[in-house]
């Protein structure tokens, strides 16, 4: 299906086009912030949210709404002239926390159905959203559910928005997991030690029709290997065959392939899995990078985030590097990227893993 408009907003700008610009120049969100109930600074990408308050009063909107709600406000204003208010446009809300910093005994409890229900009374949406909340491929996932949707002739049109925040209760998780690193994440890198958390929202409006399209979605798969809870399979499975079914889908084979937008958390167990899974899917030579850098950990923002700038980054036809990568650590030759390149782009492929086993591939094709 196909990709008509789309923005992002992150710590690096409030749009699209300030974020592209700030990630052109090597900029990266991450800086070291104190958080309540932690003893020293934590490294994540957060937004300013006097920066956000500004430009949300800006649009004009009466009514109460959490910060989470503000930044998916701001990230689909700039497509609403796109949308119709009519049973065939459906909006489809990612996220894996949603307004958890919310919840407090005199709060009522912030159901992630009632956020989405929310946006899509604000900007004028009549049926009722739908809510993909599948740990970090959520995002990913969504545009799959999406392309689905369009495809069985359910809606005309999907909107896809994104969102989730650094709270307390995912920094704790994540401590408890030892899983966040103390630096700057390296994806890939032999120095790797974790993640780091971040903020982000992110909209893409997907329709039946090609006219003016940017991109299509021409393949999609999600395999869940059940392998742990938190961990995934050492021999990459689930993402093998989410992106083998998605390239058989698309009829498209692995030599096709100009870019990989790959998850690439820079944990020990998720980047050597993915190495693996390349691997077996026949994909080292194929340019690789990984946005955490730049922007952390997203979450459920993360696959539609990574997703959009990968595809304004195609229109200018360029690979962006991955960031503070150095030194291969992983099993297998992936070729991860260490500068810009500049060259055409038609074949896009996106992967998200995520808690659970669950993973996600998208092949998309890009209008030049």
């Amino acid at each position: 299906m196909y990709f008509q408009h789309y923005n992002i907003i992150t710590p690096l700008g409030l749009s699209l086009e300030q974020t592209t610009a700030a990630v052109l120049k090597g900029q990266s969100a991450i800086r070291n912030r104190l958080w309540q109930g932690f003893p020293k600074e934590v490294p994540m990408a957060a937004f300013n949210q006097e920066e956000v308050q500004a430009h949300f009063s800006a649009l004009g909107l009466r009514g109460q709404f959490s910060p989470l709600a503000k930044t998916l406000l701001l990230a689909v204003a700039p497509l609403l002239e796109g949308l119709s208010a009519d049973q065939r446009t459906l909006l489809i809300l990612s996220t894996t926390k949603g307004d958890i910093e919310q919840l407090h005994p005199k709060n009522p409890l912030p159901y992630l159905q009632e956020l989405a229900q929310t946006i899509a009374h604000t900007i004028g949406l009549n049926t009722t959203p739908l809510v993909v909340s599948n740990a970090c491929v959520s995002g990913a996932m969504a545009l799959s559910v999406a392309q689905r949707l369009l495809y069985a002739g359910s809606f005309d049109k999907v909107l896809v928005l994104a969102a989730d925040q650094v709270s307390t209760f995912v920094l704790s998780g994540f401590a408890a997991f030892q899983a966040m690193s103390p630096l700057a994440c390296r994806p890939y890198d032999a120095q790797r030690d974790g993640i780091n958390l971040g903020e982000a929202a992110a909209a893409a409006l997907l329709t039946r029709t090609p006219d003016g399209a940017l991109a299509q979605l021409i393949g999609s798969s999600s395999i869940n290997d059940a392998n742990h809870i938190s961990g995934p399979s050492r021999t990459g499975e689930g993402l093998y065959l989410s992106i083998k079914r998605t390239l058989a889908q698309a009829n498209v084979s692995p030599q096709q392939i100009d870019l990989i937008n790959a998850h690439g958390t820079g944990t020990q167990y998720n980047d050597e899995m993915e190495s693996i899974a390349f691997m077996r899917s026949g994909l080292l030579c194929v340019p690789l990078n990984s946005y955490k850098g730049y922007f952390g950990h997203t979450l459920g923002a993360a696959g539609l985030l990574e997703t959009v700038l990968s595809l304004a980054l195609a229109h200018r036809q360029t690979l962006l590097q991955s960031l503070n990568f150095q030194t291969l650590g992983v099993s297998q030759p992936i070729n991860v990227l260490t500068q810009n390149l500049h060259k055409p782009i038609k074949y896009l492929l996106k992967t998200a893993s995520g808690f659970g086993g669950s993973n996600t591939a998208l092949l998309i094709k890009i209008n030049n």
